[in-house]
C-alpha cells in the first residue's frame, strides 16, 4: 500500500515540476495503547508510529517562493518566504505555514522549495493526520537544507506549529510521528519528555481500530471542562497534600481522602486521571511480560473510565467495545482518542479478523443504520527519508 502511495506522489511531483523530487519523506500516522487524557495531566501515554502515512516529495526551486500541492485535495498555495507568515481560510495550509513561521521565529535560513504530497492515513479517525502533516514537512525542509534540527526539535516545533493554528495539543502526537521504531512503543514522559522503548510483541493478537464514523458536537467545550476540572482537582489535593505536585504524585488513597472537599465530577475525573495513569505502568509491565491478556483488560478498564468518570465516550463507541468484550477473540478494547466519536482500538486474535469486521458492521448498521469503517494497523517507523535502493 505504502509503495503505490509513494510511486504515485514521486511520478505527479515529475509530472508537476518537470524533474524528479531530491527528496522523499514517509511521515506516519500514531495510535496510543493507552494513557489517554492524561498527557495534559503530567501522565504518561503508551503511544507508536503505525503504517499508514503521509508521503512528502521535495526539491529546490531556487527562488524566494515555495509551491505545496495537496494531491488527494487537489488544492496547492504558494507562499513568498521573504513575508510575514499569516494564517489562510483554507485551514489544511495552516498546518504548513505554521511550520514556516516556526523555522523563520528561529531564524533558519530559508528558500524556495517545491513540495507534494499525498496520504493514506484516515482523516478525522484519530490517527493524528496534523502531525503527521506537521513533522513531515519539517523533516523534509530539514533534510532538502541540510539545517541543524534534532528529532526532539522537530516534534516540539511541530507541536508549536499546531499551538499557532489554534489547537492546543500535546506532544504525544508529534512525539510518536517523529520517535516511532517499527514493533516498539513509546512510554513518554509527558512532563519531562523522557521516554522508553518497549517491545510491541502483540503475539497471537492483532491491532484493528473500528471507526465509529461518528464526531459529536460535544468534543470541544467538554474537553475544555475536563481541563478545567482536572485544574481544580490537583488544586484541592496540592492544599491538603503540599508534598503533591502533580497527578504522577498521588495515589488512590488521596483521591478517596478528599472525596467529600471535591464536587462529584471534579473527583470522577481525578479518579479516572490517577487510576489511568498507573494503568500505564501496568502496561508496559505486561508488554514486557508478553501478557497480552493483562495488557487487554486494562484497555478494558481504561474504557469504562473513559465512559462512567471521564465521561468523553458516547453511545456509539460504548455499543463497539461493549460487543467485542463478549467475543472471545477480542482479549480488550477501549475508544482511542479525544472521545465523543472517532475509533476504537481492539485486540484482536489472528485469523479471526474479517469474522469479527463481518459481525460488527451488521450489527453497528443495524443499531444505528450508520457505515462501520475498519483500519488495520501495525507498528512502523517514524518520520524517515525514503531510500529507493
Amino acid at each position: 500500500m505504502n509503495d503505490l502511495l509513494i510511486k504515485n506522489t514521486t511520478a505527479f511531483f515529475k509530472d508537476a515540476f518537470g524533474s524528479s523530487p531530491e527528496k522523499v519523506v514517509l511521515s506516519p500516522g500514531r495510535i496510543n495503547i493507552i494513557g489517554e487524557h492524561v498527557d495534559y495531566n503530567d501522565g504518561f501515554v503508551l503511544s507508536a508510529a503505525i503504517d499508514k502515512i503521509i508521503c512528502f516529495a521535495f526539491s529546490e526551486n531556487h527562488t524566494n517562493t515555495s509551491k505545496i500541492i495537496a494531491i488527494d485535495l487537489d488544492d496547492s498555495f504558494e507562499i513568498d518566504l521573504n513575508d510575514e507568515v499569516k494564517l489562510n481560510d483554507t485551514v489544511w495550509t495552516n498546518y504548513l505555514r505554521g511550520v514556516i513561521h516556526q523555522l523563520k521565529t528561529n531564524k533558519f535560513p530559508l528558500e524556495g522549495f517545491n513540495c507534494v504530497f499525498s496520504s493514506n492515513i484516515p482523516v478525522g479517525s484519530g490517527l493524528s493526520s496534523s502531525a503527521a502533516l506537521e513533522c513531515g514537512f519539517l523533516f523534509g525542509i530539514k533534510a532538502l537544507f541540510s539545517l541543524n534540527i534534532k528529532s526532539i526539535d522537530i516534534a516540539l516545533m511541530s507541536q508549536k506549529a499546531e499551538h499557532w493554528v489554534g489547537i492546543n495539543c500535546g506532544i504525544m502526537d508529534q512525539f510518536s510521528s517523529v520517535m516511532g521504531l517499527e514493533n516498539k512503543v513509546i512510554k513518554i514522559d509527558c512532563k519531562t519528555l523522557d521516554y522508553e522503548y518497549h517491545n510491541a510483541n502483540f503475539s497471537e493478537y492483532s491491532l484493528i481500530l473500528f471507526d465509529s464514523n461518528v464526531k459529536h458536537s460535544l468534543f470541544l467545550s467538554a474537553y475544555n471542562t475536563r481541563r478545567e476540572e482536572c485544574d481544580e482537582g490537583i488544586a484541592i489535593i496540592k492544599n491538603y497534600f503540599p508534598e503533591i505536585n502533580s497527578f504522577r504524585d498521588c495515589d488512590e488513597r488521596h483521591i478517596l481522602n478528599l472525596k467529600n472537599r471535591m464536587s462529584a465530577n471534579v473527583f470522577k475525573r481525578c479518579h479516572y486521571v490517577v487510576k489511568e495513569i498507573k494503568r500505564v505502568t501496568l502496561a508496559c509491565e505486561a508488554l514486557d511480560q508478553g501478557n497480552i491478556r493483562r495488557l487487554g483488560q486494562l484497555m478494558f478498564d481504561t474504557h469504562k473510565g473513559l465512559s462512567a468518570e471521564y465521561e468523553v465516550s458516547c453511545a456509539e463507541l460504548d455499543y463497539l467495545v461493549d460487543i467485542v468484550k463478549a467475543e472471545n477473540t477480542v482479549v480488550g478494547a477501549r475508544l482511542m482518542g479525544g472521545g465523543f466519536g472517532g475509533c476504537t482500538i481492539n485486540l484482536v486474535k489472528k485469523g479471526e479478523e474479517e469474522a469479527l469486521k463481518t459481525k460488527l458492521s451488521k450489527l453497528y448498521f443495524d443499531k444505528f443504520g450508520i457505515e462501520l469503517k475498519n483500519y488495520d494497523v501495525k507498528i512502523g517507523n517514524g518520520t524517515s527519508i525514503y531510500n529507493s535502493n
